[in-house]
């Protein structure tokens, strides 16, 4: 008989469902925002109504509020500055464990959090799997003061490093721009294939103007990735010796 393949839904839950097998009693978390994300939080919410104790720090208001439903126990990082581990998903991975996020428009939080953390597990289906960075536009979040001025910087720095392709500003509604839970705007940056990461990295951050952007480097240290045929792993360090 043959299988039917799995939804992309069911290959997210899937590997957020391998992920918390490694949540252990008494962990402090830092739990993430989006699609991938939210099938962590709801499926740590059923171990917490069995007896897991954690306690969990959301990256993101939206988060908070699933978390709060779900009666998962929360702090914030001025309570808990240092974290065990932080699950979340993305919107791009490579096999270098480099990452795009942002498409939530949580990326500033979420960096906070994972960099707090020993460690951060990235959940993603297969079709996040990307040789090279770049397909998903990179956000960059901007403060709002000058923000025309910054992203003519950013505009360079892109030129710079050869990278053409469009930048617009995200939108809630046409007369609407988008807003971070920290107040600041997003300009998705349409650049196909980003070849030096790291110095594009570099260069938007020494931006005046550039709160943060979604290149993800150095931060994820396993990433679990769902596919028709189940779960791999790749990275080093879930901690537990089972890669």
């Amino acid at each position: 008989m043959t299988s039917t393949p799995l939804s992309a839904d069911a290959m997210k839950r899937a590997a957020a469902e391998t992920a918390l097998s490694h949540v252990t009693h008494g962990m402090r978390l830092g739990l993430g925002t989006g699609s991938t994300a939210a099938h962590f939080v709801d499926l740590l919410g059923a171990r917490v109504r069995e007896g897991l104790e954690v306690i969990g720090v959301p990256t993101s208001e939206r988060t908070r509020l699933q978390a709060e439903a779900l009666g998962i126990k929360l702090s914030t990082l001025d309570e808990t500055p240092e974290l065990d581990l932080t699950v979340d998903g993305a919107d791009e991975f490579d096999s270098s464990l480099r990452l795009i996020k942002g498409g939530g428009g949580a990326l500033l939080r979420e960096k906070i959090v994972a960099a707090a953390s020993t460690r951060m597990f990235v959940i993603a289906d297969a079709t996040k799997e990307v040789e090279t960075l770049g397909a998903f536009p990179l956000p960059v979040e901007i403060d709002r003061f000058g923000a025309r001025s910054t992203r003519i910087h950013i505009e360079r720095v892109a030129r710079g490093l050869g990278l053409l392709g469009p930048i617009t500003q995200r939108m809630r509604a046409p007369d609407e721009p988008y807003l971070t839970d920290g107040g600041h705007y997003i300009l998705d940056c349409a650049f196909s294939a980003i070849d030096a990461p790291q110095e594009l990295a570099e260069r938007l951050q020494a931006i005046p103007g550039v709160v943060d952007h979604g290149l993800f480097i150095g931060l994820a240290t396993a990433i679990f990735i769902a596919g028709s045929n189940g779960v791999r792993i790749i990275g080093d360090n879930t901690g537990d010796g089972l890669i």
